[in-house]
């Protein structure tokens, strides 16, 4: 628990010292994290792990260029560190990803990042909507180990990461994800739980 509490105060001390504009939402989803963490495969040490790696991510971004920590989704889970939304240029996009994996802790960057279309606010607003009712269709569904999974949602195309319980569960959760409204494609980033060791035999 002592290295976990010690994860927690440097936490705090990056969200102090770096004064990044979205470092209050990174802690605010930090403390949601933590708090549920005891329940998720990764733990709670994992969970403080990601947190940290996110949190430096977006302190590299916001001081390279600060409409790349606004543009770019970030979701980070087993070190694992997926990429989306919508950059103006080929360059930020590349400078994004580059940036990730400058980031201690990062055992791979997935970059799902898009170049800007000009879908505007209609179309962030759609996306939030899905993965709304993507993320309550999963809560509602007792097969499914919700808090396992992130859900991220760019130009109606949903993406997950996370850890499902066996393929069963994770073709309910893609089938959830193509069946709502406006989806046009799930692109899948789940990993699925390692069995554990034999039990010993009475």
């Amino acid at each position: 628990m002592t290295a976990i509490f010690a994860r927690a105060a440097c936490l705090l001390a990056l969200c102090s010292m770096a004064l990044l504009p979205g470092c209050v939402g990174a802690f605010v989803g930090a403390g949601a994290t933590l708090g549920t963490a005891a329940l998720e495969e990764r733990g709670l040490e994992g969970a403080a792990d990601d947190t940290l790696i996110r949190v430096r991510i977006n302190e590299l971004w916001s001081g390279a260029d600060e409409r790349m920590w606004r543009k770019v989704g970030l979701q980070v889970h087993g070190g694992r560190a997926l990429l989306t939304g919508h950059v103006d240029t080929p360059e930020m996009r590349m400078k994004a990803v580059r940036l990730a994996w400058r980031a201690k802790g990062v055992r791979e960057v997935i970059n799902e990042i898009q170049i800007a279309d000009g879908t505007g606010v209609s179309g962030f607003a759609r996306d939030t909507i899905i993965s709304t009712e993507l993320k309550t269709k999963l809560l509602l569904d007792s097969k499914v180990s919700s808090i396992n999974y992130s859900i991220e949602t760019v130009a109606c195309v949903v993406y997950l990461i996370g850890v499902a319980q066996n393929r069963e569960e994770l073709n309910r959760v893609t089938n959830y994800a193509r069946n709502l409204k406006y989806v046009k494609r799930v692109v899948s980033y789940v990993t699925i739980k390692k069995p554990g060791p034999p039990k010993p035999s009475s």
